[in-house]
């Protein structure tokens, strides 16, 4: 059996300019895989094509070009029954935790739609233990299933957000920098609830940030975009320690220090690593002239 979970290859997107015959290309020739029950960090700026690469994966939008391959099975030529069935073998944990969930509907409401929709004909009493079994799983209380979202906080949110994601029993989970907007002291609970979740549940994690400690906390590999493009992909140690492209280079060199010295030393680094692309940008367009 095939040890990768997810196989992306060649994946493009692009995107109408609007009142041009040009296109923006979103996803420029992405590919990557991850082994069952692993973690691939997926990072780069806002605006590198984190979250497209991620939608498209799901097919919640239609890629350009490229395939995608989970459990083995082409996502491209899915239909009907089959889509439906890859909904529940891939879940999305959103990153805004408070637009994600419907203020109208009780907690036990939100985790059981997905439950409903895949399971039609499930008991209301096997349902309600499952919802409880769910709430537990991720921190929450059996008293927490009839009120509304509002009565929650950022992070009790996310929990609840987790919980609906793992209702249908997904082998993949897509999380879209899920701890973005939370307070640090909640970040450092939910990145170990999914690191949590991974060990014992087996989840195939496909983690999105901008925030690189996040990232080397949880995931066994990592991803790094910009403008569309992995400019470097490789195990946590290699990429965090041994960078190799100059983009992934600046990025670490971004990362704030507390102690001042280090601090410095990392400002004098980006100041050079942005000189030499500058002056590798320039040498470029002179090429192009000749």
């Amino acid at each position: 059996m095939n040890d990768n979970l997810l196989e992306v290859e060649n994946l493009v997107k692009e995107f109408p300019v609007r009142g041009r015959r040009e296109v923006m290309r979103a996803v420029d020739d992405v590919s990557f895989t991850i082994e069952r029950g692993r973690a691939l960090g997926l990072v780069g700026e806002s605006g590198s094509g984190k979250s497209t690469t991620a939608r498209c994966v799901l097919r919640l939008i239609e890629p350009t070009s490229g395939s995608v391959r989970l459990n083995g099975v082409d996502v491209m030529s899915l239909k009907g029954r089959g889509l439906r069935r890859l909904r529940s073998e891939a879940q999305l944990v959103f990153q805004d935790p408070y637009s994600s969930l419907d203020p109208r509907m009780k907690v036990q409401d939100i985790i059981a739609e997905g439950i409903r929709i895949h399971r039609p004909r499930i008991a209301e009493q096997v349902l309600r233990d499952e919802i409880v079994d769910l709430l537990e799983t991720v921190g929450l209380r059996p008293d927490h299933l009839n009120r509304f979202p509002a009565a929650f906080s950022g992070g009790e949110r996310q929990r609840i957000g987790i919980a609906r994601a793992l209702a249908v029993k997904p082998q993949l989970l897509v999380c879209d920098e899920p701890v973005a907007s939370l307070d640090v002291s909640i970040q450092a609970q939910i990145l170990n609830l999914f690191q949590d979740l991974k060990d014992r549940l087996g989840l195939t994690l496909l983690y999105i940030a901008h925030d690189l400690a996040t990232v080397r906390h949880l995931c066994d590999r990592v991803a790094v975009m910009e403008q569309g493009k992995i400019r470097e992909l490789g195990t946590r140690e290699e990429v965090y320690e041994h960078p190799q492209d100059d983009y992934t280079k600046a990025l670490m060199a971004a990362v704030p220090e507390p102690d001042p010295v280090e601090e410095r030393r990392k400002l004098l680094d980006r100041r050079r690593i942005a000189k030499e692309r500058a002056e590798a940008a320039g040498n470029s367009l002179v090429g192009a002239d000749r």
